[in-house]
């Protein structure tokens, strides 16, 4: 079998938008993110499928990007129905809590609900929705990055031990057959 590639790090993560402005205005104006790159197109490069939208880019410091379809409909993407509103997001860092706390201000101030400053033992983070329902964490990290190197020497022994005690568990009511939404 051949290795896997070296992966070095986050190009861009795509999700679908209602509206192209809207979602400028909340990621550049709010958060910060500069809007560096529109696509815009009537067909799919990769299934030739027909399909007016735009798809925009915004950078962050380290060079990656979020980025977001407008498919013209004015529709967002809806969310999963067999998965709680808090598990599915996208966690954004920035550099300290001070900064995080600083987000906080500014968005309440905005008139986005906010979330947090919740306490993860390694990171601080705090949590809200944008205008297209993606769930978002702002997180800074409050360990150091040995701490994170010794972590990573247990992260599968502890793995192991969920898998055995995932096997024991009950059933969720939500978990159960054609409460899923399968």
């Amino acid at each position: 079998m051949l290795p896997p590639v070296p992966i070095q790090g986050l190009h861009h993560f795509a999700w679908r938008c209602r509206d192209a402005e809207e979602t400028r205005h909340f990621y550049e104006d709010l958060l910060g993110l500069p809007l560096v790159h529109l696509v815009r197109s009537d067909h799919v490069p990769s299934t030739g499928e027909y399909c007016p939208y735009v798809h925009i880019f915004f950078q962050m410091r380290d060079g990656s990007y979020i980025a977001f379809f407008d498919l013209g409909d004015d529709v967002a993407a809806a969310p999963s129905p067999n998965t709680p509103a808090w598990v599915n997001h996208i966690a954004l860092r920035v550099g300290t809590v001070a900064e995080v706390e600083q987000a906080m201000a500014r968005l309440q101030a905005a008139g986005v609900e906010v979330v947090g400053i919740t306490d993860h033992h390694i990171i601080q983070s705090l949590y809200f929705f944008d205008p297209n329902g993606l769930r978002v964490e702002l997180t800074a990290q409050t360990v150091t990055d040995a701490y994170m190197q010794e972590a990573a020497k247990t992260a599968h022994g502890e793995l192991a031990r969920w898998v055995v005690e995932k096997a024991a568990l009950p059933r969720h009511p939500r978990h159960e057959a054609g409460q899923d939404g399968a």
